[in-house]
């Protein structure tokens, strides 16, 4: 979250687009940059959105695997809301892809529930939540459309199951900042009123 955040962050003072940012530091990481560029085209990144609507973007390596994802969000009533998350993964040889997606699709639903609503709070102490009456996760009506795209390697299998989650937060602030100027750095991320 903080190193996504943060490169999206210099992106924006120089002035420049994040994923040609994030292309010109990954000129040397070639699986990374083909989840980049995958995601992004995917994702229509570039081209226009209705109003009140903007995209954010990072990648992440993990387990073997390479995640980009972009996310469109708009503001509803002073909350963050995702419409679209576009998933591009390289996970080497895709031995089961209905598998690869599904997990991806999971790992993006566990990390917008993080992301968007799970918070542990404490008074005098003590947890203050106890169960999902009182600890929030996200609900059906809150998930977005997800697409998964999935990279042809012939590199060695890597995990599919973790991989999802990283990347979903900073994405996600990274489309606040771009629809609020509004830099987030704490989870879950809200909006200032």
């Amino acid at each position: 979250f903080v190193m996504e955040s943060m490169i999206d962050e210099l992106a924006q003072a120089a002035g420049v687009d994040p994923v040609a940012d994030r292309r010109r530091l990954l000129a040397g990481q070639p699986r990374q940059l083909g989840v980049l560029d995958l995601a992004a085209d995917k994702a229509g990144w570039g081209s226009p959105l209705p109003p009140g609507r903007a995209r954010g973007v990072a990648v992440h390596e993990s387990f073997g695997s390479h995640v980009a994802q972009v996310a469109e969000v708009s503001l509803e009533e002073g909350r963050i809301r995702v419409h679209r998350v576009v998933c591009a993964i390289d996970c080497g040889i895709a031995v089961n892809p209905a598998t690869i997606e599904a997990q991806m699709e999971s790992g993006i639903a566990f990390g917008l529930g993080a992301a968007l609503e799970s918070a542990i709070t404490f008074k005098d102490g003590r947890v203050q939540q106890s169960n999902f009456d009182d600890y929030r996760v996200l609900r059906l009506p809150d998930m977005p459309k997800v697409e998964v795209h999935i990279v042809p390697s012939r590199e060695r299998p890597g995990g599919v199951g973790e991989p999802g989650t990283p990347p979903i937060a900073p994405a996600v602030a990274n489309a606040v900042a771009a629809l609020t100027g509004r830099r987030l750095r704490e989870l879950p991320l809200r909006v200032p009123v």
